[in-house]
């Protein structure tokens, strides 16, 4: 089997081609390295050239300082060119969507859930999904959505919050905590991958469908640094209110993983202990 990554070389795309070239699938990766994925014609031919059965869309832009940012970043999240560049024999587009895509929430969301984003980020994706699924009902192709939630593991940005974490462990740092509770469901990178192989293998699922993977428990942001200081064995200092937080925090943000449990056989093996162990270990 061959397949093509898109964001081949972001945090879960080196993930997920690690996991393919293991299992012995024949993987492109298409990321900044190798095709400008905001210019449509060049990033069409490139999947093109690949010719393969699947495709994993994880490439994923955050730019949006500027004009012509915002505009490489919708056109490389919502990707429309890409159900149209499939050759023949592609009959399968896996996306890792958002948690963002998904209104604010006390109660764990359910893909049911409305579609209000969080953010610009969050707009993309959202938007993104819905045309992947339009695009592949009309030309038959096989689509699933997974929005995945606060997705962590062995090499992250070193700026996101299970890095910086630590990193504050390592070399006696101080972890700047936001000003409100900030709860997200963390899931680990491996899990994440599993999902997108599943999704990918399983013939059976219903046209363009969204599944949520998570963990269905959230942890705020304290709770992760306590977590972190007792499976690394040191002492981590925070400073509470130093980090202005994100807009789209919010003291609830949970998945509810029925679906893909039922429909992939897919659960969440690695708790977040073990996974910041295993972080650790690797870090």
């Amino acid at each position: 089997m061959r397949a093509v990554v898109t964001g081949g070389g972001g945090f879960v795309g080196r993930h997920l081609v690690r996991r393919l070239r293991i299992e012995g699938w024949e993987v492109v990766p298409l990321g900044r390295e190798q095709v400008d994925l905001a210019d449509p014609p060049a990033a069409a031919a490139a999947v093109r050239a690949a010719d393969p059965d699947v495709v994993f869309s994880l490439a994923a832009g955050r730019a949006k300082a500027t004009t012509q940012e915002r505009a490489a970043t919708v056109a490389v999240n919502t990707s429309p060119w890409l159900v149209d560049a499939l050759p023949d024999r592609c009959r399968t587009v896996v996306r890792l969507g958002s948690s963002t895509e998904y209104a604010a929430s006390s109660a764990p969301l359910t893909e049911q859930a409305a579609l209000e984003p969080r953010g610009f980020f969050g707009a993309t994706k959202a938007a993104g999904s819905l045309l992947l699924q339009a695009a592949a009902a009309e030309r038959g192709v096989r689509a699933a959505v997974l929005r995945a939630f606060q997705v962590y593991g062995p090499d992250d940005h070193p700026t996101r919050l299970v890095p910086v974490v630590l990193e504050a462990a390592r070399t006696g740092g101080t972890v700047p905590l936001p000003p409100h509770v900030s709860r997200r469901d963390w899931v680990w990178v491996g899990d994440v991958v599993d999902a997108c192989l599943r999704a990918a293998r399983q013939e059976d699922l219903p046209p363009g469908v969204v599944l949520n993977i998570g963990t269905g428990v959230q942890t705020s942001t304290e709770e992760l640094v306590e977590t972190a200081a007792r499976v690394t064995g040191r002492p981590i200092a925070t400073a509470a209110g130093a980090h202005p937080g994100r807009h789209w925090d919010t003291a609830d943000w949970v998945c509810d993983p029925t679906a893909a449990r039922r429909l992939l056989g897919w659960l969440p093996t690695i708790d977040l202990a073990e996974g910041l162990a295993r972080t650790w270990a690797r870090s």
